[in-house]
């Protein structure tokens, strides 16, 4: 195995989902670069995480600070084998018609943008390193297929992110780059804390929602990123089994 195959870069990795896949992967043996826009929650996911975790405190909108947080990762380690690209954030749930600029363009510039500059960055790496290759895990959502109620700007990035998804797998093949996606339904995470309340259905009734636990998200993730570099999960859906995914609502 070549010095850089269990190198990874989690974005979001300080909770949720971000931190989830942080620990599986840390806890196999990788050396993680810990991204996200708060430093005290990356260092507590660094200290959750043990063996050898880097935090880089980076807002994925910003061209610089992903390209300090590359420039770090390869200072420090040579190279990069695995991006998990997961920052994203929901936005306000209000009506089409209420949504403002200001909160799609920002639902965008995370979801889309931000996963569009760190995906580009771990690519060219991935590209000129010696041996050349890695693996770029986008974390998509059952909203890359089907939309809930009032949920626009979310629901158009992750259509987005499965055309990025296509993309990457394509233009990555000259150089041994892999690209998948795992689409998440319903885990346990801060962004899910609503459902316990209910949630809107597509029916207009507020209904409680089954949620699952984040690790299993995980496995999964750390499942997709062992695979050697002839092998690839293309797309994967985790997901709740309980929830109102498969059938009418």
């Amino acid at each position: 195995m070549n010095a850089v195959a269990k190198i990874a870069v989690v974005t979001g990795a300080g909770s949720g989902i971000g931190r989830s896949v942080a620990l599986a992967l840390a806890g196999a043996g990788w050396s993680v670069a810990l991204a996200g826009r708060r430093a005290e929650a990356l260092e507590e996911t660094a200290s959750l995480a043990g063996g050898d975790v880097l935090c880089v405190p980076t807002d994925v909108t910003s061209p610089a600070d992903v390209t300090t947080l590359f420039a770090t990762v390869r200072e420090r380690h040579g190279g990069v084998g695995l991006l998990f690209n997961n920052a994203g954030t929901s936005g306000p749930r209000v009506p089409f018609e209420d949504i403002s600029y200001e909160d799609w363009r920002s639902v965008v510039d995370v979801n889309l943008t931000g996963a569009f500059l760190c995906a580009q960055a771990a690519f060219r790496m991935m590209k000129d390193q010696s041996p050349q290759g890695g693996r770029i895990i986008n974390n998509g959502s059952i909203s890359a297929h089907v939309p809930r109620p009032h949920s626009a700007p979310y629901t158009s990035t992750k259509h987005a992110m499965t055309g990025l998804t296509k993309s990457l797998s394509l233009d990555g093949r000259a150089y041994r780059i892999a690209c998948g996606q795992i689409d998440i339904g319903n885990a346990a995470t801060e962004m899910t804390q609503h459902m316990r309340a209910g949630i809107l259905q597509a029916n207009g009734e507020v209904v409680v929602e089954p949620v699952m636990d984040a690790a299993d998200v995980a496995r999964t993730v750390l499942h997709m990123a062992e695979l050697p570099l002839e092998a690839n999960v293309q797309f994967a859906t985790v997901m709740a089994t309980g929830m109102p995914y498969i059938g009418r609502g």
